[in-house]
């Protein structure tokens, strides 16, 4: 199970990479990245296919980030997420959010025994800056003993 300080350590290792971040407005993995970069999160978008997304220079790849990125956040398709697990074992992240319903057993076994803290089976909504329904489903949460201690 992930700990409160799997989580705060993750989310003080800005800059944080966002792969899958959607060009469409109206999907969840656009709506992640303008609610965390609107509550201040020094977040970067990583979409093969485009050049700018919510008026930020967008990444091709996870081998194309800066250096200093230290976190990453994946929203990708399940399909997908175990080669950007990789790239970012290769390109040293140390720091991993599997957004719920991105997670692979194939990305798991990737982590496993990488010394990487990773995250699983949370939203990053409801742990950075949560409002809102994110707000209440923490509640909800903690009242039923089933959030991160």
């Amino acid at each position: 199970m992930v700990t409160r300080k799997q989580i705060e350590e993750f989310l003080g290792s800005e800059p944080i990479a966002m792969a899958g971040v959607s060009r469409n407005p109206k999907k969840f993995g656009f709506a992640a990245f303008r609610e965390l970069k609107e509550k201040g999160m020094n977040v970067i978008p990583v979409n093969p296919y485009a050049e700018e997304i919510h008026g930020c220079t967008v990444y091709k790849d996870i081998m194309s980030l800066p250096d200093n990125v230290r976190g990453l956040i994946v929203m990708t398709g399940k399909n997908q997420t175990a080669s950007v697990i990789r790239d970012a074992k290769t390109k040293g992240i140390k720091q991993i959010w599997i957004q719920q319903m991105a997670e692979s057993k194939e990305a798991l076994k990737e982590l496993e025994g990488s010394g990487i803290n990773y995250i699983t089976k949370e939203c990053i909504l409801m742990h950075y800056k949560p409002h809102s329904i994110h707000k209440f489903h923490a509640g909800l949460r903690k009242f039923f003993g089933r959030f991160p201690k």
